[in-house]
C-alpha cells in the first residue's frame, strides 16, 4: 500500500545462500564499461555525464527474491506540446534482463535521530527500503535495529553484499556490528562513530588502508582505488546534503556498482568520443555562442561543478543563468539531437491515486480542473473572495522543484475547448550575484484518463519535461490540496517526482484538517519530514499578469464558487 513503512528484520541466512554470480565480466549483469580516467560533467537539465572506472572483479552471493507485488507498467505515454519540440532521438534503451535481487542490510542505531527533521533513522531507513521497492522490486533492504543483531551464521558466504550502517555512534555497538558484518565485501557507515568508519569498504577494499602498500596503492589516481575513491566521495557527498532523495541515490549507487547497473542511473556513465563529435557537428553554433558568452560560459561552469545527481544544484544553476543562448544549447544538444544518448521515464510507482469524490459527488474532469484553477479571479473583474493566484505552495517534497520562495500557482482555462494552462511563479536569488529575481514557466495541461488525473508538459530552457499530476486531495472549502507529480525530462536523463501541499494564503491548513492531510500525504507515499516549508514572507511584487490572448472568453474563474 502507498505510504506504508517496510521494516523487516533480517534472520540468519534464510535471505542469502551460499554461492556466486561468478567473476564480473562483459555482458553480465554486474559489468560496467572500464574507463580510463574518472571525471563527470553535468550538463543542462540535470543530464551527467560520468567517466568511472571499472571496478575489481569478485563474487557475490546470490540472494533470493523477497516476493513483492506485482510491478506496475511504466508510464509511457508520450506529451504532444504545443509550442515546444519533441526529440524523436530519444530511443529508450534496451530492456535490461532479469538479474539478482539486490540484498541490502541497514544495521540502524536504535535510537539514533537523523537530520531529517530529528526523525529516528530507523523510520527514515524503513521509508528507504519502500523506496528501493519503488524504485525496483528486487532491491530489497532489511532494516535491522542495533540491539536486535542476528547471530553470526555458522556456514560462510552467507553475507549480504551489502551493509550499510546508520547512526551507530557508540564503538563498542560498532564493534559488534562490524564482527557480525565480517564477510560482507561491501561496507558504508553513515553518521556512525569511529569504529564503525574504520571499517568502511567497497568491492572487498578496505577506505582506511590498513598497510603501507595498500595505502600508496590507494593513493593511485587510477585503477580500481581510484573507482573507489570516487563513489566514497560520491555517496558521502550526496548523504552529506541530508536529505531524502540523497540517501535514497547513495544506496542505488551501491546497488549499481556493486550488484547490477541501476538502468535510472544510466546518465552518470561515461560518454565516448562519438558524443563530442556528434555535439560538435550537429551543433558546433550553438556551443560556441555558449562558450563565448560570458553569462552562458557561466551556466556550464555552475552546472559541471554541481555533484553527479545533484538536482539542486542544477537547477539553481539554470535558474540561475536561464538565458536565450543557454536554451539554444540545451535545446540543440539535448532536446533535438539528444547527443548524450540519454532517456528518462516518469516514476511508475508510488501508484498515486487521485481523489474519487469532491462536495459528495464523484469527481469530474470539470471539477477537478476547478480545484486546480482555485481563488484565481477573472483578470477583467474585482470578484470579492477571491485573489489573483489560483493556490499559493506552502510545502513541497522535490528539494530542487518544490522549496523556491513566494511559490504562486496561476491555473487558467485556455480558449480551445478543455484546455488548460499552468503558470509558476517564484523567486530566485540568483548564486553569482545575490541578486533576488522572479521566474515563471509555462506549462500545456491535458486531461488523463481518470478526473483529476493530468498530463503536464513545459519547455524549460530548452529541454521537455514531461508530467504526469494526480490530485490526492482538497477538502469542499478548498482550504487546501495536496497535488502529486512523477516526471521526466528525457533528453537530459533526469527523472522526478513531488508533490505541493498548496492554500490560498500559503499559511499552514489549520490543525482540525491535520488528519485528513496526514492520510492524505500517506496515500501519496509521503512522510511529514520529507516536506520542505516554503518561505513566503516579502513576495510582493511577483509577476502574476496573464495574458489576455491566452484566456477562455467564457473567463478563468472557476464555479466551485457560483454556489
Amino acid at each position: 500500500m502507498a505510504g506504508a513503512s517496510v521494516c523487516c528484520v533480517a534472520q540468519p541466512a534464510s535471505w542469502c545462500v551460499p554461492g556466486t554470480l561468478g567473476s564480473l565480466s562483459e555482458g553480465s549483469p554486474c559489468h560496467h564499461p572500464a574507463a580510463s580516467s574518472s571525471a563527470h560533467a553535468t550538463l543542462p537539465g540535470g543530464g551527467v555525464a560520468w567517466r568511472l572506472p571499472s571496478l575489481p572483479q569478485t563474487t557475490l552471493p546470490a540472494c533470493l527474491s523477497v516476493p513483492v507485488g506485482g510491478h506496475q507498467r511504466r508510464y509511457s505515454r508520450r506529451l504532444a506540446v504545443r509550442g515546444s519540440v519533441e526529440s524523436p532521438a530519444v530511443v529508450p534503451p534496451p530492456p535490461v534482463a532479469p538479474a539478482a535481487p539486490a540484498c541490502i542490510v541497514a544495521v540502524v542505531g536504535a535510537s539514533a535521530a537523523s537530520p531529517l527533521q530529528g526523525e529516528p533513522w530507523t523510520a527514515v531507513m524503513a521509508h528507504m527500503a519502500q523506496r528501493l521497492l519503488w524504485t525496483d522490486p528486487a532491491f530489497v533492504m532489511h532494516v535491522v535495529r542495533d540491539t536486535d543483531l542476528p547471530p553470526i551464521p555458522s556456514s560462510q558466504g552467507s553475507a549480504p553484499p551489502i551493509v550499510v550502517v546508520v547512526g551507530v555512534h557508540d564503538d563498542a555497538v560498532g564493534q559488534r556490528v562490524v564482527q557480525r558484518y565480517a564477510e560482507a565485501l561491501t561496507l558504508m557507515a553513515l553518521d556512525c562513530g569511529p569504529a564503525v568508519e574504520a571499517a568502511v569498504r567497497l568491492g572487498g577494499s578496505f577506505q582506511h588502508p590498513r598497510s603501507a602498500l595498500a595505502g600508496l596503492l590507494a593513493k593511485l589516481p587510477w585503477g580500481p582505488a581510484a573507482a573507489r575513491r570516487q563513489l566514497a566521495a560520491t555517496i558521502g557527498s550526496a548523504w552529506g546534503r541530508n536529505r531524502a532523495d540523497d540517501v535514497l541515490f547513495g544506496l542505488l549507487l551501491l546497488v549499481d556498482a556493486f550488484v547490477r547497473p541501476v538502468p535510472q542511473l544510466a546518465g552518470l556513465r561515461a560518454q565516448d568520443l562519438g558524443t563530442l563529435q556528434k555535439m560538435a557537428t550537429k551543433c558546433g553554433p550553438q556551443i560556441w555562442a555558449c562558450l563565448t558568452d560570458a553569462s552562458c560560459k557561466q551556466a556550464l561552469d555552475c552546472l559541471n561543478a554541481c555533484p553527479p545527481n545533484d538536482q539542486v544544484c542544477s537547477y539553481r544553476c539554470i535558474v540561475t543563468y536561464e538565458s536565450p543562448l543557454l536554451e539554444a544549447f540545451s535545446l540543440c544538444v539535448l532536446q533535438k539531437h539528444n547527443c548524450l544518448g540519454l532517456h528518462a521515464e516518469p516514476p511508475a510507482l508510488p501508484a498515486v491515486q487521485p481523489m474519487a469524490a469532491f462536495r459528495g459527488q464523484p469527481l469530474t474532469h470539470t471539477a477537478a480542473e476547478d480545484i486546480f484553477v482555485g481563488w484565481l479571479r477573472d483578470p477583467a473583474r474585482q470578484q470579492a473572495g477571491r485573489l489573483a493566484w489560483s493556490w499559493r505552495v506552502v510545502a513541497g517534497v522535490n528539494a530542487a522543484y518544490d522549496s523556491f520562495p513566494c511559490q504562486y500557482q496561476l491555473f487558467y482555462r485556455g480558449k480551445a475547448r478543455n484546455s488548460l494552462w499552468y503558470d509558476p511563479v517564484f523567486k530566485v536569488q540568483k548564486l553569482d550575484s545575490g541578486e533576488v529575481v522572479w521566474r515563471r514557466r509555462h506549462y500545456r495541461v491535458r486531461r488523463g484518463d481518470a478526473p483529476g488525473t493530468f498530463y503536464f508538459s513545459v519547455l524549460d530552457n530548452g529541454v521537455t519535461s514531461n508530467e504526469y499530476w494526480r490530485i490526492v486531495d482538497c477538502p469542499d472549502d478548498l482550504s487546501w490540496a495536496l497535488f502529486y507529480y512523477a516526471g521526466a525530462a528525457a533528453a537530459a536523463g533526469q527523472a522526478y517526482s513531488g508533490a505541493v501541499l498548496v492554500t490560498p494564503d500559503g499559511d499552514w491548513p489549520g490543525k482540525e484538517q491535520e488528519e485528513r492531510l496526514c492520510a492524505a500525504l500517506d496515500a501519496a507515499g509521503i512522510k511529514l519530514w520529507e516536506l520542505y516549508r516554503v518561505d513566503n514572507k516579502s513576495c510582493d511584487g511577483a509577476p502574476l499578469d496573464i495574458s489576455s490572448k491566452e484566456l477562455s472568453p467564457q473567463g478563468v474563474e472557476s464555479s466551485l464558487f457560483e454556489s
